[in-house]
């Protein structure tokens, strides 16, 4: 059965660092949670303090309403797969994905059974017989999969999992592990650092920076609602303008700037407008729409199946704007020609530097 998770108050400092600083949480049963974040943001610490590798200077950690922090890693039904898949290279794929059932002592009939299950689910059951040193990375990864999965985790941790594997292999198993989670319906926390990775497997983002969450949400939340400036710059190609708030309201270069959210929630601080390459709009707009940018196109390439169009803005700063197949037959920009850029209120975030 899925597992409940409540974190509450979780600290823990190696010497003078702070890892993790007052870090509450909680993961319904069933959810696909990730961790997101740069290196050195407390998100494998946090998932090693739910693993039980690391112990917490302080807070509490339950699942389905046991404290977990008082358990040793064994005890704690719960599977893990690591970023280097940790597979024993003497043991065969079948052995491999048994080992965690022998050492609960099952019945050898009864292991072949949920060996043989749980290889299906990987599509690796042809493979069982074969060495693990003469598997690929993705195969490898099934495998770890298989074996976390095989004694029925009340939880799922993933460490960055897909890391070491190629882009295309990579983007295949985000597609294969969210069937597999759809399909098991296994709590899950995963860590990553991959902001596209997030965005495509979760239920629920937490952006963790400075050992603190820095944001819970979905991922429309997460990518269209950013809380704040380091939220919208690590998800997304993103790059910030400044904008000014004056007692006539918002401007951007001289001309008044309509936000979606009102900025007084903001407390008085610098305002600074979010600018996502695919949210500009540069073709079929009306002279008069809202929102508008006066730029120069500095370069424009072809990437198959989009266009980077490079642009300066008035002050010099450089962005980017990303267009489809749907200007292709269309009089191209040529550099230092003038562009007319439009965003649309609904695309127009503004965020704060602080937390």
């Amino acid at each position: 059965m899925p597992g409940k998770v409540e974190i509450r108050n979780i600290r823990k400092s190696y010497g003078s660092f702070v890892a993790l600083n007052d870090v509450s949480l909680d993961i319904a049963p069933g959810e696909f949670l990730t961790l997101l974040g740069p290196s050195g943001s407390g998100k494998t610490t946090l998932l090693n303090v739910l693993a039980g590798f690391v112990r917490p200077d302080s807070g509490s950690i339950t699942i389905d309403g046991t404290e977990f922090l008082t358990l040793p890693p064994h005890k704690r039904n719960l599977g893990m797969v690591f970023q280097n898949y940790a597979l024993f290279p003497h043991m065969s794929v079948g052995r491999n994905v048994g080992y965690p059932l022998r050492l609960r002592g099952v019945p050898a009939t009864e292991i072949e059974r949920r060996v043989r299950d749980a290889l299906d689910l990987v599509q690796m059951a042809h493979l069982a017989d074969r060495s693990v040193d003469a598997l690929s990375g993705g195969q490898r990864q099934r495998v770890a999969l298989a074996r976390a999965i095989v004694f029925e985790p009340s939880i799922l941790l993933m460490d960055e999992p897909l890391s070491a594997l190629d882009k295309k292999l990579r983007e295949h198993m985000q597609l294969e592990l969210k069937r597999l989670h759809n399909r098991l319906g296994t709590t899950t926390v995963y860590v990553t650092h991959d902001q596209r990775e997030a965005l495509t497997l979760s239920d629920r983002i937490a952006v963790v920076n400075g050992g603190r969450i820095a944001q819970l949400g979905t991922p429309d939340e997460i990518y269209d609602r950013p809380r704040n400036k380091f939220v919208a710059d690590f998800i997304g190609e993103t790059r910030f303008l400044p904008v000014e708030h004056g007692a006539s309201g918002l401007s951007l270069y001289g001309r008044p700037l309509k936000a979606r959210d009102e900025w007084k929630s903001f407390d008085g601080d610098t305002p600074w407008l979010v600018v996502r390459p695919e949210r500009l709009r540069w073709y079929g707009e009306e002279a008069d729409a809202a929102n508008r940018i006066d730029a120069e196109a500095t370069g424009i390439i072809y990437q198959g199946d989009s266009y980077l169009v490079t642009v300066r803005m008035p002050d010099g700063v450089e962005i980017d704007l990303r267009r489809g197949p749907d200007i292709a037959g269309k009089e191209l920009l040529q550099r230092g020609q003038p562009v007319h850029l439009w965003l649309d209120r609904e695309h127009t975030i503004l965020v704060s530097d602080k937390p």
